[in-house]
């Protein structure tokens, strides 16, 4: 079932995006045991990610080489699991986390690729309002040890397909206007219920569970 619903997706979104880019499928591994990860890096994804600190260091010794990413809501203190080991930090929304990002990917010498998370106006979730990216950019361009890659959103969870349209285009010209001055490389949105839609309107990057790994527990 994994390896085919891996297959299926990667067929699916290849050719897609309206851009011509390639879109990188991320397999979403919250709750998921790694001989299931494994079997769907064999399959063919090449990324996959946790959104639990502690997951991710205790699965990182046991995985198959991949790129590994990270999308959950990350503490300060949790950052030092990641550093060194994350191919991707997709998720960071303060300037606190920024600061230790540098901090930590300084003390190793390393530069840690990050993605600075939107906020569509949802006071529940993390992220970003667009009106402040702006100065988030700025700021992360003159810290040592990060290097930010692009975007990443969660949508919300609507039916209004014509909402989500604009909004995944609307991120995308943001994007647009940003990528050649800090060097973007990754729009990631869309998860296991609006991947195709994501994709369709501009999105280079999915991170999808359930449809791959079944229900969690």
């Amino acid at each position: 079932m994994i390896k085919n619903e891996v297959e299926k997706i990667l067929n699916e979104v290849k050719n897609l995006n309206p851009f011509g880019e390639e879109v990188v499928v991320v397999g979403a591994t919250k709750f998921v045991d790694a001989d299931k990860i494994n079997e769907s890096i064999l399959a063919g994804l090449k990324d996959v990610g946790e959104n639990r600190a502690q997951e991710f260091r205790d699965k990182h010794p046991l995985l198959l080489p991949v790129n590994y990413h990270f999308f959950g809501r990350l503490q300060r203190n949790k950052v030092k699991y990641l550093i060194g080991k994350c191919h991707l930090i997709q998720s960071v929304d303060s300037y606190e986390l920024l600061d230790e990002i540098s901090l930590q990917s300084t003390k190793q010498n390393l530069i840690t690729n990050i993605l600075l998370e939107v906020n569509l106006g949802e006071e529940q979730k993390g992220g970003i309002i667009l009106d402040k990216m702006e100065d988030y950019l700025n700021y992360s361009s003159k810290l040592n040890g990060v290097k930010v890659m692009g975007l990443m959103c969660v949508l919300p969870n609507l039916d209004d397909e014509k909402t989500l349209k604009n909004q995944v285009e609307n991120l995308r010209k943001f994007y647009d206007l940003h990528k050649q001055k800090y060097g973007f490389k990754h729009l990631s949105i869309g998860m296991s219920n609006d991947y195709l839609l994501a994709v369709k309107f501009g999105s280079n990057m999915i991170r999808i569970g359930s449809k791959i790994y079944g229900a969690r527990k």
